[in-house]
């Protein structure tokens, strides 16, 4: 009985570290889930939003570090992607791309200009009329090799490259795909935003 006993408890163990081993690699190198704290990519993206991040996507990282074992591709202008802020990389920053290396980028009265063509942005929002230095007239810049510039969707209330600069390759998680669940509390589970495709 002892050891038919200790037989169950070995095979629960391996489960177990088997599970554990699998859930870190998941992460670690497939996908990782997010949850949106603000409002800088409304309404694109809602407070309370739950996302999944495709880390596969750009490459394989090195766990814990920014090095790459090896690189996919490289992040496409629109995507929305998920980083390290560079001013505190504890913390994970979500934003649309709007500047690729090379790419010169110029803001003039809340209106994007890439490579001098005018942006067609239906995705942004505005919620202030007022206009601004550097956040609402900007530029121009160009994006240095290896770098990024990006925004949030919400324009006016998203601190993104136009106040602390561009985000470095190697720093960029993942890119953002799918809306796993969204709410705002108990009495607020927004249903039609589960499953949703982000883009």
């Amino acid at each position: 009985m002892n050891g038919k006993w200790q037989k169950i408890v070995a095979e629960y163990l391996e489960a177990f570290a088997v599970a554990f081993i699998l859930a870190f690699l998941i992460r670690a190198f497939v996908i990782q889930a997010f949850k949106i704290p603000s409002g800088s990519m409304l309404d694109t993206l809602q407070i309370g939003d739950h996302l999944l991040v495709n880390k596969f996507i750009y490459g394989l990282r090195i766990p814990f570090t920014d090095k790459f074992i090896v690189k996919f591709s490289d992040p496409k202008f629109q995507d929305i992607i998920v980083f390290e802020y560079p001013l505190d990389p504890s913390k994970d920053f979500i934003k649309r791309v709007i500047g690729l290396p090379g790419d010169k980028i110029q803001v003039i009265n809340k209106i994007v200009y890439r490579n001098g063509k005018k942006l067609i942005e239906p995705y942004v929002k505005h919620t202030d009329p007022n206009i601004i230095p550097n956040r609402d007239n900007f530029g121009p810049i160009t994006v240095p090799k290896g770098k990024y510039f990006v925004m949030g969707d919400n324009r006016d209330e998203s601190y993104d490259s136009r106040f602390w600069g561009f985000v470095d390759r190697n720093k960029i998680l993942g890119k953002a795909f799918i809306i796993y669940w969204s709410w705002q509390g108990f009495s607020n589970i927004r249903w039609n935003r589960i499953g949703k495709i982000i883009h």
